[in-house]
């Protein structure tokens, strides 16, 4: 008689969408409800390329998974078209609603809007919370006819230590950090019975840094490194748990969860 398996299964033949999962927090996220028996991982990102390489890496790392694995492009960056970009990644995702999802995880991001509040503009602001806040928000809308009815259905986005622990310079990302928190107690209510929940990670070694010039992307990395509780910067892996973790507590709605290495406590400004 074999065992029971009570905890292990939650996410088997589970349908989840995963928007940003073509690289960094979203890529390990995929790998993670793989490896839990998810039945349907559907990848979104802006650029098909990347897409197509993370569905090739994730084929090679799991060839009896590579049927589950699909993927669509969506632009999340365009004000204009965001809604409809939304809506057209839902209906291919769902087979126009006929497969309703089971999990949505919200990994995208853009490089970080970091300048003096003085320099910042109108049009600064708009374009540096498009894909970070107003993206999520309208994904969010749409979760409610996408998503499986119960409470085991979950929405999860992803925030940053930021807006818990300011910086000088990122006022501006900050401030659509903070509001992420919002989101997720607004939409625990109004998805509901579904979930919502936001992952809050500190800084984590992935593809979001590459923009930074070598010698400043060590320095920062040692800064963080020696200044954090674990003495080491987080790694995609780490937090693939915590998105595991939200999606399987089916008594988590509405929370925040930090996976930072201490970085709130004492992490550098």
């Amino acid at each position: 008689m074999p065992d029971q398996q009570k905890y292990t299964n939650k996410l088997h033949d589970a349908r989840v969408l995963i928007i940003g999962g073509s690289s960094g927090l979203g890529f390990t996220a995929a790998e993670a409800v793989l490896e839990s028996g998810a039945g349907a991982v559907i990848i979104s990102s802006s650029n098909p390329q990347k897409i197509n390489n993370a569905i090739d890496r994730l084929k090679a790392a799991y060839p009896s998974r590579a049927g589950a694995l699909s993927g669509h492009a969506c632009n999340l960056a365009d004000e204009a078209n965001l809604e409809n970009n939304v809506k057209t990644l839902f209906d291919v995702a769902t087979d126009n609603g006929s497969k309703k999802l089971d999990h949505i995880l919200f990994t995208a991001g853009d490089p970080l809007a970091i300048k003096p509040i003085a320099e910042a503009d109108m049009a600064y602001m708009k374009k540096a919370g498009m894909v970070r806040f107003f993206a999520p928000l309208m994904v969010g809308k749409y979760a409610v006819k996408y998503l499986k009815e119960g409470r085991e259905p979950s929405y999860t986005i992803t925030s940053g230590a930021v807006a818990l622990r300011p910086n000088p310079n990122w006022t501006v990302v900050g401030s659509f950090a903070s509001g992420q928190g919002g989101i997720v107690r607004g939409l625990a209510l109004d998805l509901a019975p579904r979930r919502c929940n936001a992952i809050l990670p500190g800084a984590v070694e992935t593809e979001l840094w590459d923009g930074l010039e070598e010698g400043t992307r060590k320095a920062l990395f040692k800064q963080v490194t020696e200044s954090v509780p674990t003495k080491t910067i987080g790694q995609p892996g780490d937090v693939a748990e915590a998105y595991l973790y939200v999606m399987k507590d089916h008594n988590c709605t509405g929370s925040i969860v930090k996976t930072d290495s201490g970085h709130v406590l004492m992490g550098p400004r």
